[in-house]
């Protein structure tokens, strides 16, 4: 689909889904009845256009990578069940978790080592959801806090592929920075600055200590959990499928689970080939770690019996598939919402409307705010930097003369901050869908329920670069 500035209209689309999926609570109904209208605005016959619209936003290596990920997390999963080594692990540890607030804190804990922001909600929602629930903690609180300490992590470190990216958008730019070391050190120096991922990290951690009230939906599921014991609410469609039940141990295998063998030799090659991967490779390979894990389960889980056969072990593979198929369609059109915004020109609609509001005074938070909703529309933080950076950094530099400084700092963190709002909030964030995948929540539930308090950390971080344009010299 070629590109085009529709202006308003590009809004559309994620405008009707963000609609539909509050009013309804049904994420494939509401992404596809966004697609859907972006097809018809872009003038393409319904059933051809949205064939044209699966072929680009599918087609590519991209989503093909994404959702092999999906497909090997799923896998993993059902091996561990079939082992029946989940169940194990959580009796193995009940004792030693004395309050949900104990094991909130443990996966907030866990999520400040992040090394990927894909394989963190992921790989941490394997480990603790059995915790989290025999403690009745709500899945959207997991997903909460999945969600919000890893790509935040990511952008507090320097020398994750975040920092390298942004760096490099910097030195490209050229003016007083002119190499990606130098745009190294403007992005460290920025990190200060970086107020949403700093009161994110905050606001989480006080929220498993429990220090910081819930509120909103969350206080809701908070409160179902706690009384209840469900830790869905009725009706809700969680992202990992109910096949993954039947796969329990103890229906057609009595061999004993072995939670070293079974679980966390798995869990510790999956992080030991990711931190070799990071540095021979310069960059986590996550599918390969995920194939190496499964294929290291495959050959345990058969050697010890738990798998009576080839086709049982097929089978139970092809269950873990079919249990995140959820998820991949809801990513599929995530990926198919972000191709009609881009082709839309939604971006640089939004781009224009914010640039007018470019004033000293409020400069870093309009960069903020430009950045938060064009990153919400589009489902892509990066993205965003790549289309934010090169225009707040420039304008940062008219206001200092050409020279490094508090300001052209704080410029950088807020773009950072604003593409990583987005990230949390927007229901076609691939990091978002993951963060539902990983503990096994409703998809809308995750995103309604975690919306509060991005919008708080969100009201805050502007006041704030108000303040540093202020003092920083802007008016």
């Amino acid at each position: 689909m070629e590109a085009a500035n529709y202006g308003i209209l590009s809004l559309i689309p994620l405008a009707l889904t963000l609609l539909l999926a509050f009013w309804k609570k049904d994420a494939v109904f509401a992404l596809f009845m966004g697609c859907l209208s972006g097809v018809l605005l872009l003038g393409h016959d319904p059933a051809f256009g949205f064939s044209a619209l699966a072929e680009e936003a599918l087609g590519n290596e991209d989503f093909i990578w994404i959702l092999l990920i999906q497909v090997f997390i799923g896998i993993m999963i059902a091996f561990f069940m079939k082992a029946g080594v989940v169940k194990a692990f959580a009796e193995m540890i009940a004792g030693k978790v004395k309050s949900p607030r104990s094991v909130k804190l443990a996966t907030w804990f866990i999520g400040l080592f992040t090394i990927d922001d894909y394989m963190s909600p992921l790989l941490r929602g394997v480990v603790m959801r059995p915790l989290t629930d025999e403690m009745r903690v709500p899945r959207e609180k997991l997903a909460f806090l999945l969600d919000s300490t890893c790509a935040s992590v990511c952008t507090l470190m320097p020398f994750m592929a975040w920092g390298a990216y942004v760096a490099g958008l910097v030195a490209d730019l050229g003016g007083p920075v002119t190499s990606n070391e130098q745009g190294v050190s403007v992005y460290i120096s920025a990190i200060p600055f970086n107020f949403y991922a700093i009161l994110m990290v905050l606001i989480t951690l006080l929220s498993a200590l429990e220090i910081f009230p819930d509120f909103g939906p969350m206080r809701k599921a908070e409160q179902r959990a706690r009384t209840t014991g469900k830790l869905l609410r009725d009706g809700a469609v969680p992202m990992m499928g109910t096949e993954l039940e039947e796969l329990q141990k103890g229906n057609d295998s009595d061999v004993k689970p072995n939670v070293m063998l079974d679980f966390l030799i798995p869990i510790i090659i999956l992080v030991a080939t990711a931190i070799w991967t990071y540095i021979a490779k310069g960059g986590v390979k996550i599918l390969e770690c995920f194939i190496i894990t499964v294929i290291y389960m495959s050959i345990e889980l058969s050697i010890r019996k738990v798998f009576k056969s080839v086709t049982d072990l097929v089978n139970t593979a092809v269950q873990g598939m079919k249990s995140v198929m959820s998820a991949t369609l809801i990513l599929a059109l995530a990926y198919c919402i972000n191709t009609i915004t881009k082709s839309m020109g939604a971006a640089d609609f939004l781009l224009g409307v914010c640039e007018s509001w470019m004033t000293p005074a409020l400069f870093l938070s309009v960069a903020f705010i430009a950045g938060s909703v064009i990153s919400f529309f589009t489902g892509s933080s990066w993205g965003t930097f790549a289309i934010c950076i090169p225009i707040a950094v420039p304008m940062a530099y008219s206001f200092t003369g050409g020279q490094l400084g508090t300001l052209v700092y704080a410029a950088v963190g807020a773009v950072v901050s604003g593409g990583l709002f987005g990230d949390h909030c927007s229901p076609v964030s691939d990091t978002t869908v993951l963060s539902s995948l990983g503990a096994a929540c409703d998809h809308i539930d995750h995103v309604r329920t975690q919306l509060p308090y991005a919008l708080l950390a969100a009201a805050v971080s502007i006041i704030l670069w108000i303040v540093v344009a202020l003092v920083g010299g802007a008016v």
